[in-house]
């Protein structure tokens, strides 16, 4: 089979499988309006995503936008929403109306599929360098904390709580990390998509002293081969222009893209 036909299974595949319940395993609240899914999380968070927009033209689209910003000010512990938007999806005037209501438009990233089999080969890891998966509450922290840092955002306790929770649920997540020399230097999370061949890999961050070492690459493999112990055959990810091409290396092809839109409460 070409790429070109894996590329159209994939995305048929993320369309129906992962465009659901899939997406939200933490919410606290999901609100259908329409097609589209008003999302609750912990700490305030907003969140807007759908299978997709079916034949909605410009005004209908306009319309959804602004129900949605109404929805999430009338709730008054949201802070923040993001509205989760697909390279692939018939949404005209899309763009333009969540920038009228308050969205500014953030990076977009690649969406990444491929076969978990074809991940899970054996890489190499430098000497002195070991991967593990973590429960515990200070490893959680520390693997947090070290995400924090690489991705340039100040050490919170938010996401390290969210995982924390997540793990309570035991809905199947794992944690991994890469150490060396006693530190936390890479780490990522598997998450195991219900009723779906579909795992996810997310959150992947290397130390920048510790990247083109081959570590990220062992690290997905890693996750991929527990994957398929949970009877996972398929891999996905949003990924980064940093992680996508190590990815690509690693078999997974870019099916489409997203591009998150965010709003803040003024």
């Amino acid at each position: 089979m070409s790429q070109t036909d894996d590329r159209a299974r994939f995305l048929a595949a993320y369309d129906q499988d992962l465009r659901t319940d899939a997406e939200t395993p933490s919410a606290l609240k999901v609100t259908q309006h329409g097609p589209v899914r008003l999302v609750t999380f912990m700490k305030g968070r907003g969140f807007v995503t759908y299978q997709d927009l079916g034949d909605a033209d410009s005004q209908t689209i306009k319309r959804l936008v602004a129900e949605a910003v109404a929805y999430f000010r009338a709730e008054p512990d949201i802070t923040r929403v993001e509205w989760k938007s697909r390279g692939h999806d018939h949404a005209p005037g899309l763009h333009e109306a969540l920038i009228e209501n308050g969205f500014t438009q953030d990076d977009s990233e690649s969406i990444m599929i491929g076969e978990a089999q074809a991940l899970s080969t054996a890489v190499p890891l430098p000497d002195g360098v070991t991967l593990r998966q973590v429960t515990d509450e200070t490893d959680v922290r520390a693997m947090s904390a070290m995400q924090d840092e690489v991705f340039g955002e100040p050490v919170s306790d938010e996401m390290a709580d969210a995982l924390l929770r997540r793990l309570s649920l035991d809905d199947g997540m794992q944690l991994w990390v890469a150490e060396a020399e006693g530190q936390i230097v890479s780490a990522g999370r598997l998450e195991p998509v219900p009723g779906t061949t579909f795992a996810g890999i997310w959150g992947g961050a290397t130390r920048e002293e510790w990247r083109g070492r081959g570590i990220y690459r062992a690290l997905t493999a890693r996750r991929a081969q527990a994957a398929l112990e949970l009877g996972k055959t398929l891999i996905h990810s949003d990924s980064t222009e940093f992680s996508r091409p190590i990815l690509e290396r690693s078999g997974l092809l870019k099916v489409s893209t997203t591009t998150p839109y965010r709003w803040v409460r003024g």
